[in-house]
């Protein structure tokens, strides 16, 4: 418990429906400690119900459901994850990579580049219909309860599988799914889809699961017709689970994408951004370097900073330079639109143009255009007042360097 704690705290995030922030649990915890645990040992203990808030999908369809559980309800859940954990993950499959300890999405990416460039070149991209809200509860329950025998922990859990919803201060109780963004249920979506990796793997098939997303690699469309076919079967029939047939596919791996990536169609194929992922980063900039946001350049520029950091970090794993380039010059042409539209008159232009070093013929000619800014941002001479090493002097993050140096 003293351990969760110091994760739960960590890990911060927003109140739940007691309104308790992280930052206050440790008091509570140390004036209520031995009742809680007395509660948790004689099977008394009782979650409070999750709040639910929406957050739009990475792709921009829709919106995902989140469960936000009291930061005690966190606590708890905390402690159940780290005994869980090393009971269950060892027995789990090489090939799963999601939410696992000394685990991560560039492992699977790797591994996946690995089976493509031996040959296995088309893919069946299975994609799980609302994964977290049709979770079978008696299903997972039973799963869970051929490793644990202590009926005190199994009621535990199924009270948090159980736990109501708080929707517009009504708390609506189901009897499927698991909450999803709680500490306990990344765990448990692995327990789940267990059954399908060892299915997988008794058949010899090469794929890399991340949560609930699968990738299986074959070498032909035939081949990749009847494992997705077999695959189906398996989720739906003894999962209990729904593929969505309209997001799955059985395809060549350069066409499909992998949390984020994609791969080139070369014999040597190589990691790519999918161009779902490029449209992401260009839909964020643009909101980060909307000219109708009014901060100074300096706010502006430290907010894309924090964005550009993490995205690179993650994204730094693709291995095809031209398109971190191309999003590099493009990010640049938005932010030269917006110090145009800060300089708002024609004066100003003049004067902060010259300042940059442009000649003052050039700099008139730009002050007095009467061109939107879009298209003065691309012109020669504001390209060579706001070069490279202006850029650099501004701290933007160059993208291409912090990858590929």
């Amino acid at each position: 418990m003293a351990l969760a704690l110091k994760r739960v705290e960590s890990n911060k995030g927003a109140a739940g429906v007691d309104g308790m922030q992280a930052a206050e649990l440790r008091s509570w915890y140390t004036q209520h400690k031995e009742e809680l645990l007395e509660e948790i040992r004689e099977g008394t203990y009782e979650p409070l119900a999750v709040k639910r808030v929406e957050i739009p999908k990475a792709d921009g369809k829709g919106m995902r459901e989140l469960g936000i559980p009291t930061v005690i309800d966190r606590l708890v859940q905390q402690a159940l994850l780290q005994v869980l954990t090393p009971l269950f993950d060892p027995e789990f499959s090489e090939s799963s990579y999601g939410f696992r300890p000394r685990r991560r999405a560039h492992q699977a990416i790797d591994k996946a580049r690995e089976y493509i460039r031996e040959g296995y070149k088309w893919v069946v991209d299975i994609d799980l219909e609302n994964f977290f809200n049709r979770v079978h509860q008696d299903k997972l329950m039973s799963k869970i309860a051929k490793r644990i025998e202590d009926k005190t922990v199994l009621k535990l859990i199924r009270s948090y599988l159980r736990v109501g919803i708080m929707v517009n201060g009504v708390c609506m109780y189901r009897d499927e799914g698991v909450p999803q963004g709680s500490p306990l249920s990344p765990l448990l979506s692995n327990i789940m889809l267990d059954e399908l990796d060892k299915e997988l793997e008794a058949r010899g098939h090469r794929f890399c699961r991340y949560a609930d997303d699968c990738n299986i690699y074959v070498k032909t469309a035939r081949a990749g017709e009847r494992v997705y076919e077999h695959t189906v079967r398996i989720i739906e029939r003894r999962l209990l689970l729904k593929v969505n047939a309209e997001k799955s596919a059985v395809d060549r791996a350069s066409r499909r994408k992998f949390l984020g990536f994609s791969f080139t169609s070369q014999r040597e194929a190589r990691v790519r951004l999918a161009p779902q992922t490029v449209k992401r980063f260009k839909g964020r900039v643009r909101k980060l370097t909307s000219r109708t946001w009014g901060v100074s350049m300096e706010r502006r520029i430290e907010s894309l900073n924090r964005y550009l950091h993490g995205w690179c970090a993650y994204f730094g794993k693709a291995e095809t330079a031209s398109i971190f380039k191309e999003l590099q010059s493009w990010m640049h042409r938005r932010l030269r639109q917006c110090y145009l539209t800060q300089w708002k008159s024609g004066k100003t232009r003049y004067r902060n143009l010259v300042r940059l070093g442009l000649g003052s013929k050039f700099a008139a000619q730009l002050a007095a255009s009467r061109k939107g800014t879009w298209r003065l941002a691309l012109t020669p001479q504001l390209h060579k007042a706001l070069d490279a090493a202006f850029w650099k002097a501004s701290k933007v993050v160059d993208i291409v360097e912090k990858v590929f140096a």
